[in-house]
C-alpha cells in the first residue's frame, strides 16, 4: 500500500501557522509528502524546506486572487497539491491541523483494512478545535471531516477546502476513530487579528495583502461555547506550547453539558443545516421538473 500526503501553505510565519508540526505529524503515515507552498511575504518556503525528511516534495505556486472570494483559492490550491500525488490513499492536513502520535497505528490500520474496498471513498476524523489557549476546546464547530481520500475517482476539494466532493455529492466514507487537532485560533493576539482580517477577506471580496491587514494587538476570542481540555496534545506541539507567551483570557469555562450558550448554538447550527438541505432539495426538484 502506497500512501501520499499533501497540504498547502502560504505566509506561515506571518500568520503563525504550525505548518512544521502539521507536516511532521503526518510523515510516519506517508511515503511522500507534497507541500504546495504559495508565494509568501516571509520565509515560509525556507521553513518547510528545512524539515529533515526525504519524503518531502515542495511545489511552488502563485495564488490566483481572482478566485479568492468564498475561499475558492484554498480549494484550487488544495486540488493542485492533490493532483501531484499518487498512491492508494492520500492524506490531507491543513496548515493548522496536527495528528496525534497515539492515533497513527489506528489510521494506518484503517487504510489497510479499506484499501481494497472501492465503496469507501474517504476516511473521516473527529476534531478538537482549540481557542486562545491549548487548554481551551470549542466543541461547537464541525465534529468530523474527511482527511484521507482515494485518488483516481474524481475527488475534488470543496468550498473553501474544508472537505471533499465527487461532483456535487459527498464522499462515501468510513470513520478512522482518530482525531485532528485544530490550532487555527491559538496564536498571539496580534497575529490572530491579522489572520482573521485576511481570512475574512477571502469571503467578503476585499483584496487584503499580508502586512496590510486591519488588526489590533488586543484581539478577543469568543469563548462562550468553550470548555476545558484535559487531554494530551501531539508530541510535535510540545515546543510550541511551551513557547506560548500571551495571556490566556480570564473566563470561567464549564462543560458543554451545563452550558446553555453551547446548546443554543448547537440548535442554531443544526436548524441552519436543515434549512440548507431543504433549499437544496427544492432546487433539485425544480431542475427535475
Amino acid at each position: 500500500m502506497r500512501v501520499a500526503g499533501f497540504t498547502i501553505v502560504r505566509n506561515a510565519i506571518h500568520y503563525d501557522y504550525p505548518i512544521v508540526e502539521s507536516i511532521t505529524s503526518a510523515l510516519p503515515l506517508v511515503d511522500e509528502m507534497v507541500v504546495a507552498v504559495g508565494r509568501s511575504c516571509d520565509a515560509t518556503r525556507e521553513l518547510v524546506a528545512a524539515i529533515d525528511s526525504p519524503k518531502l516534495r515542495i511545489i511552488d505556486t502563485v495564488w490566483d486572487d481572482s478566485v479568492r472570494q468564498g475561499g475558492g483559492v484554498l480549494a484550487q490550491q488544495t486540488d493542485l497539491a492533490m493532483q501531484a500525488c499518487s498512491g492508494d490513499w492520500l492524506v490531507y492536513l491543513q496548515a493548522d491541523e496536527v495528528l496525534h502520535e497515539n492515533d497513527l497505528d489506528r489510521i494506518s490500520a484503517k487504510m489497510r483494512a479499506t484499501v481494497h474496498s472501492p465503496s469507501v471513498e474517504g476516511l473521516s476524523f473527529r476534531y478538537h478545535h482549540f481557542r486562545a489557549d491549548y487548554g481551551i476546546r470549542d466543541p461547537l464547530p464541525y465534529r468530523r471531516q474527511v482527511r484521507i481520500v482515494r485518488p483516481g475517482i474524481g475527488v475534488r476539494s470543496h468550498g473553501d477546502a474544508c472537505g471533499f466532493r465527487i461532483q456535487d455529492r459527498k464522499l462515501r466514507t468510513s470513520p478512522t476513530g482518530a482525531w485532528v487537532y485544530h490550532y487555527g485560533y491559538v496564536k498571539p493576539p496580534r497575529q490572530m487579528s491579522a489572520k482573521m482580517d485576511y481570512f475574512t477577506s477571502l469571503y467578503d471580496g476585499r483584496n487584503v495583502l499580508p502586512g496590510e491587514e486591519q488588526h489590533t494587538a488586543a484581539y478577543r476570542w469568543n469563548l462562550a461555547t468553550c470548555e476545558p481540555f484535559a487531554g494530551t496534545h501531539p508530541a510535535v506541539m510540545a515546543d510550541r506550547i511551551a513557547a506560548k507567551d500571551w495571556d490566556t483570557p480570564d473566563v470561567q469555562l464549564i462543560s458543554r453539558w451545563r452550558n446553555p450558550i453551547y446548546w443554543r448554538g448547537l440548535v442554531y447550527k443544526n436548524t441552519r443545516t436543515l434549512r440548507r438541505l431543504a433549499a437544496s432539495a427544492q432546487s433539485l426538484t425544480r431542475k427535475a421538473g
